[in-house]
Order: C-alpha cells, then sequence, then structure tokens
C-alpha cells in the first residue's frame, strides 16, 4: 500500500502532466496494489475479492477496490477514509456487463413499446444510468426506484449488503459495486477523473 498523503497526492498529481504520465500515475496509485483498507492484510483481500468473483462467475484479479478505501483518502472529495466511506467495488468484465446488460436491453424494449413509464424525475435519473453505460460502466445504483430488474435491483443489492458492515473481510463498512465493460474503460474514466481534478488543482493554485 502506498503511504501518500492527500497533500502529497495532489501535488504529485500536479506534476504529472503528459498523458503518459498521467496514466503511469494513474496505474501505480489507483489500480496497483493492495488497497488502504486491506493494508497489511493481504491475504483477507485475496478472500474478499474471491468471494464476490464466485458469486457472479468471475475471476478473482477482476474485482478492485478503488476510491478512498484504496488510496486512503478521496482526492475528490478532499476527504481521509474513515467509517463513514463507502467501500467502492469495480467489477472489470465484459462477460457480467453483457449478462446485466441483457436484463436492461430486455427493460428497454419495454419502455420503448410503453409498458414500463417513468415520472419526470426517475427518467432523468434512468438517462444518468445511461450517461454511465455509454462510458462503459454500469452502476445499479443509478437506476430509477421503479426500475423492478430482479437479477439487479434485488440480488446485487442484496449480495453487497451481505458484505458490508461486519459481514465480509472487508470490515464495518458500507460496500458497493458497478462494473465496468474491460480495463480499458476502467482505467480511462479515472485518467479522465483526474485531468479534471488537475484542472481545479490549478485553478484554486492561481487564486492564493
Amino acid at each position: 500500500m502506498s503511504n501518500m498523503t492527500l497533500e502529497g497526492f495532489n501535488n504529485s498529481l500536479q506534476e504529472n502532466r503528459s498523458q503518459d504520465m498521467l496514466v503511469d500515475f494513474c496505474r501505480k496509485h489507483v489500480l496497483h496494489g493492495v488497497p488502504h483498507v486491506f493494508d497489511a492484510r493481504e491475504n483477507d483481500y485475496y478472500d474478499f475479492r474471491k468471494k464476490i468473483a464466485e458469486n457472479f462467475d468471475i475471476n478473482f484479479h477482476e474485482v478492485y477496490i478503488t476510491g478512498s478505501g484504496k488510496l486512503g483518502f478521496s482526492p475528490f472529495k478532499n476527504k481521509i477514509f474513515d467509517l463513514d466511506s463507502d467501500i467502492d467495488v469495480a467489477i472489470i468484465s465484459n462477460d457480467l456487463f453483457e449478462r446485466l446488460m441483457w436484463e436492461i436491453n430486455k427493460f428497454q424494449l419495454d419502455l420503448r413499446l410503453s409498458r414500463t413509464t417513468f415520472d419526470v424525475h426517475e427518467l432523468k435519473k434512468y438517462h444518468d444510468f445511461l450517461e454511465y453505460i455509454a462510458m462503459g460502466w454500469l452502476r445499479p445504483d443509478k437506476l430509477p426506484t421503479s426500475v423492478k430488474i430482479k437479477k439487479i435491483k434485488n440480488e446485487w443489492f442484496d449480495f453487497f449488503r451481505d458484505l458490508s458492515y461486519g459481514k465480509s473481510e472487508v470490515g464495518n463498512y458500507k460496500v458497493a459495486a458497478g462494473v465496468f465493460k474491460s480495463y480499458q474503460h476502467f482505467e480511462s474514466y479515472n485518467i479522465s477523473g483526474f485531468k479534471v481534478l488537475q484542472d481545479k488543482l490549478k485553478l484554486q493554485g492561481n487564486q492564493l
């Protein structure tokens, strides 16, 4: 696990200006290594990943922890990891992505045929969900509450609820997850976020 602080992370991020440098920075600090929440507990990290992998019939190395649970802080929220933080799981599996998308496809066909309707608020939420899909990231938490897709709404949340708050190796935290279509989608999403953060940090520096 990296011992980098939030301040050190932000300073290093601003120094990595070229695309190649930013890719290396992302891989080194976000995609590689044992997460902060599993510091000195590599075997527990393996068991946690294996539990998720077996549930969804994927390989354990397709399960990652991202966000503050990985780094020990959130550079986007400017917040240190604590007991109020969630454990964000990124599953990188084209097979699982396509399986869940098949459920979305069936729902979308019903919507197209007007067998399913939304109010304005839920329609906006569904469009937000589809925006993430376009980036290769399926986030069940973004689905409107009226979407009744058992495999996603019930089985998904029930499973991760059973891993949360002391019920698994990760500890007393809420566990949430989404599925990326590929490693490239996962990496490009993170790099895009870091570019936005770089601009924000530069603007803050200019205002001092």
